[in-house]
């Protein structure tokens, strides 16, 4: 399994017991979805393998503790703490309406109510306090703030995102 075609679960943070039970923190809003997983994949040295979950249970509300197969000693446990979980990208729960997951819209044309055609989303920096669009325009990279009150529609059929940014954001990019 490729990383590109997976998704972030979570960390594994914490040893639990000393018969190699593992704690997850995962970075959700729903983590009773992942209640019940038969698999994960653990990122261990650049590599995606799966690992196959004997028992999972909430602990403490925030964090899932995990029984693996075959992870019976400290030992083993000591060899998955700090590593990433994933899971294929067809496990992601459907989103509606105007909600969307930062992998799906790349390639989305964005248009703005007032400027018109803005250009081609490239990707999504979520690494900055607010998200940002990152788009191609002939060239020239325009950067929108990914704010809930600027996004009208998301046209996921046609691959069309409507936003209303304040008057001159896209002029700047354009000077």
């Amino acid at each position: 399994m490729l990383k590109k075609d997976c998704f972030y679960v979570g960390k594994i943070v914490k040893k639990y017991s000393f018969k190699g039970e593992l704690l997850i923190k995962l970075d959700t809003d729903e983590p009773e979805i992942y209640e019940d997983l038969d698999s994960v994949f653990i990122e261990l040295r650049n590599n995606l393998v799966p690992f196959f979950i004997e028992s999972s249970q909430f602990h403490k509300s925030e964090l899932l503790r995990v029984k693996f197969e075959d992870v019976d000693t400290e030992q083993d446990a000591d060899a998955l703490l700090k590593c990433d979980i994933y899971l294929p990208l067809e496990f992601l729960p459907k989103l509606d309406g105007n909600k969307f997951y930062f992998h799906e819209i790349i390639g989305f044309t964005v248009e703005d109510v007032n400027f018109g055609t803005v250009g081609i989303v490239k990707s999504v920096n979520d690494s900055t306090a607010q998200a940002l669009f990152e788009i191609d325009r002939d060239g020239v990279e325009i950067l929108i703030p990914l704010n809930d009150a600027f996004i009208k529609n998301v046209d996921k059929k046609n691959k069309v995102i409507v936003v209303d940014t304040p008057e001159g954001l896209i002029d700047l990019y354009l000077q």
